[in-house]
């Protein structure tokens, strides 16, 4: 997602991710890891009688799926640091492949060391509908750390 330090960052860079399929491993794993086992996530039988016809994968499992799929620089990125106006505009459901893309929407300096890097993120599915969007920021390091 962002691979530059804060100052050689500029409005409008985007970037565009690779592939990545949600299976039902994803979706059951992250059932126990967070206790949501809501039915139309983990209950085929009554999945089929619910509005979209089948499961969907949870939105809290796409949303954290996507913003990892643009990757980090672990030198550059000192933390996340917020995400506003996120809406699952289409579900998404076991075998879907979805792809991130962000478009640099604002920058903004945090002191002498940082500043607050905004993009909008979207993930977009096989079928080239958006099923996520939000305004995603982390604060980047003007200068990155040395291994």
């Amino acid at each position: 997602m962002i691979d530059q330090p804060f100052g050689e960052l500029s409005l409008g860079q985007r970037r565009r991710s690779h592939g990545r399929t949600m299976t039902e491993t994803d979706v059951v794993n992250f059932c126990g890891l967070t206790g949501n086992w809501l039915s139309i996530h983990a209950d085929a039988e009554f999945s089929k009688r619910s509005l979209y016809g089948q499961r969907v994968v949870q939105g809290g499992l796409v949303f954290v799926v996507v913003n990892a799929l643009l990757g980090f620089d672990s030198s550059l990125v000192e933390a996340f640091y917020g995400v506003d106006q996120l809406r699952f505009l289409k579900p998404t459901f076991i075998g879907d492949t979805l792809h991130a893309e962000s478009e640099i929407i604002e920058l903004r300096d945090k002191g002498e060391h940082h500043g607050v890097v905004t993009t909008r993120l979207t993930a977009i599915n096989q079928r080239q509908e958006v099923v996520l969007s939000c305004e995603f920021s982390l604060l980047i390091r003007r200068q990155p750390l040395l291994s």
